[in-house]
């Protein structure tokens, strides 16, 4: 952890924005400059232009065809219209499930990372289309939700463990926020506070009880406060994490355990349960004890934080195993074909850790980032921006993967707002100077600094850094080395300096406009082996070259990849192809394959007979694991046996 000087913290922020509640502008994906607990401050989406690079292309068929498809869709199954029928613009019933709501909002928090970057007036103008039909639809208290009107009315608020309505809530909320800090406009954001005006009048401790069944308002309001500056939205967020109503409401356990909202955050030691919502639970919980440092806060999520990297990650960044209830299975449960890691757990988990890396400036917690990112949130969307993967299993024998649309959509249009928000996660500022957590061919332009990165990350390591701040300044550049680079350097004025993996390099010096150095990381590809409690990947091996984890396809192998194996003992070759996925580095490996395919062999034999099984030596192709599926449905595997000739 990065520990501030005392003179440092008196200082005034050498980034500092304008006053509290600020310039709209200057507001990040999540607006840290007055939270008294953040060691760093993200910089807006405005500040940082990506380049050509590893995630251009997949930005800009975000815009191209991802977010228009998507509005289709959302049109084409009646979600738009479900807003419109209570206005009496449109007589159809309302049709999806209770929770389509926060579709459209994820759509619209995406739309407005896009125009933070620049405008685009045709996107804007749609998008206050959608806001028009959103407002007629809210009624004169402020409730607005598409499912509990009519014969529903009764059930408002009575069935919150399942109920979405405060979930809704808390999207409409995001994309208002999102939306403001684009283009200034309150709309969107004024629908959502009257709404949560109406909560803070009527439910309490002293009032109705009130319970976030799937969790997400939470953050939204701590959001909210720091938008606003109103403190009744941080309070009401801490009545949610604080769980006292599960009795007033009279929850079931299982329904508690399920939900990861009954029962106070605090008490807290493990996940369990619906994998999103504890993601999300844990998000709202790093927020608000970024407004409050509460210590029980700050312990719980560390607790939290050891469960998930020690016991029930995925080698992917995905989060829960078990297709059941979309939940958390027990330490070390974490099969490969049956995972069920949804890419909205994946998002959640890299969500928390952008919090927690806020909250500490330690670089563990931007390594978890960066795994859940270039990983099991990136093999969430089809190549061509127009398919989804609800499950990202590590193993598969070659069903269909990825749909155009699920009933139950909440996947698609919270990958299009995290892609769409992707330059707002790269930089951060201190009261010492500035955070560099990603790598991409970019620039920065924030409060008089220019950061340029010229790089071909992650199909290369090294990263050329031009620092141009309007005069001489002195400050420290915190660069991110990754746990995964061994042997990391930075080359300065013709020195190399050491850099250890995991942690963040401070260059204190004074900076000189033209000042480059050139960042180092080691890409050298790696076995990875489980703990062996993982049973299912006991003897085997995955690969990973910098941040990505790669995989076997069919199509590219020489025999069927039941029978293919790994030597411990052979290094692999990299080999960049433009012609595959839009150019990506494969991998070569000298393995083996089963003369006798297993699946011709007896289902039970002897040790013995087993052990003089013969191989022969074939040439295995790995790819990275976010393009497998882009093909014809193929099995694949991340997990690859281990055998020595």
């Amino acid at each position: 952890m990065i520990k501030l000087t005392a003179l440092a913290l008196l200082s005034l922020s050498l980034f500092a924005a304008d006053n509290w509640p600020g310039n709209w502008k200057a507001q990040g994906i999540i607006y840290l400059d007055h939270s008294p607990n953040a060691a760093m401050h993200p910089v807006p989406v405005r500040a940082v232009k990506l380049g050509d690079g590893f995630w251009q292309p997949r930005r800009r068929v975000n815009v191209e065809r991802s977010i228009p498809t998507m509005l289709e869709l959302l049109e084409a199954h009646g979600i738009v219209d479900n807003f419109r029928r209570l206005s009496n613009k449109k007589d159809a019933p309302r049709t999806g499930p209770l929770y389509t709501d926060s579709d459209l909002y994820k759509w619209m928090e995406a739309v407005a990372f896009v125009l933070q970057e620049g405008d685009s007036p045709k996107l804007r103008a749609t998008l206050d289309a959608l806001i028009a039909d959103v407002a007629a639809a809210q009624e004169p208290s402020g409730y607005l939700n598409t499912n509990y009107t009519g014969d529903k009315v009764a059930l408002r608020f009575t069935e919150m463990y399942r109920s979405h309505e405060l979930y809704c809530l808390g999207h409409l909320l995001q994309a208002g926020i999102a939306y403001y800090r684009a283009t200034g406009n309150r709309k969107l954001l004024d629908i959502g506070i009257r709404f949560v005006d109406y909560l803070v009048a009527d439910f309490g401790p002293t009032k109705r009880p009130l319970l976030t069944g799937h969790p997400e308002l939470e953050m939204a309001l701590v959001e909210l406060y720091r938008t606003t500056g109103n403190r009744a939205y941080l309070n009401l967020a801490g009545y949610l994490l604080s769980g006292v109503e599960s009795e007033r409401l009279h929850l079931k356990p299982s329904q508690v355990s399920y939900m990861f909202s009954g029962v106070p955050f605090t008490s807290r030691t493990t996940f369990e349960g619906h994998a999103v919502r504890a993601m999300y639970a844990s998000s709202g919980a790093t927020d608000y004890f970024l407004e409050t440092g509460d210590p029980l806060y700050r312990k719980t999520l560390d607790t939290l934080w050891s469960d998930l990297t020690n016991r029930k990650m995925y080698i992917t960044g995905g989060v829960g195993s078990r297709s059941d209830g979309e939940a958390f299975g027990d330490p070390y449960e974490l099969p490969n074909s049956q995972a069920y890691t949804e890419s909205c757990a994946a998002i959640g988990n890299m969500l928390w850790n952008f919090r927690m890396l806020a909250a500490s400036g330690e670089s563990r917690f931007a390594d978890v980032m960066e795994r859940a990112l270039y990983n099991g949130i990136n093999s969430g969307m089809s190549l061509d921006g127009t398919l989804y993967c609800y499950r990202n299993p590590l193993a598969s024998d070659g069903e269909k993967i990825r749909n155009q649309w699920y009933d139950t959509t909440c996947c698609p249009p919270n990958l299009e707002r995290v892609i769409a928000s992707l330059p707002g996660y790269f930089y951060a500022t201190s009261k010492e100077g500035l955070y560099v957590n990603f790598y991409h061919d970019s620039v920065l332009d924030w409060q008089g600094l220019k950061v340029t990165q010229k790089t071909n990350y992650p199909w290369s390591g090294d990263v050329e850094f031009t620092v141009m701040p309007e005069s001489a300044r002195e400050f420290t550049l915190f660069l991110r080395i990754p746990a995964w680079s061994r042997n990391s350097s930075v080359l300065l004025n013709g020195t190399a300096i050491p850099a250890q993996p995991g942690q963040y390099l401070a260059l204190r010096r004074t900076w000189n406009p033209g000042d480059k150095f050139i960042l180092r990381l080691d890409m050298t590809p790696r076995l990875i082996a489980a703990n062996p409690r993982i049973s299912e990947d006991n003897g085997k091996a995955a690969v990973q070259r910098g941040p990505l984890v790669y995989c076997l396809e069919q199509p590219d192998q020489s025999a069927k990849i039941p029978d293919l194996s790994l030597n411990p003992r052979t290094d692999f070759a990299s080999e960049f192809r433009g012609d595959l996925f839009g150019g990506v580095v494969i991998l070569k490996h000298a393995g083996a394959a089963y003369r006798q395919p297993l699946d011709q062999e007896p289902l039970y034999q002897t040790l013995d007979q087993a052990n003089r099984r013969k191989t022969n030596p074939v040439s295995l192709t790995f790819i990275p694991y976010y393009a497998w599926a882009n093909r014809l449905p193929s099995p694949m595997e991340v997990w690859v046996p281990l055998t020595e000739p």
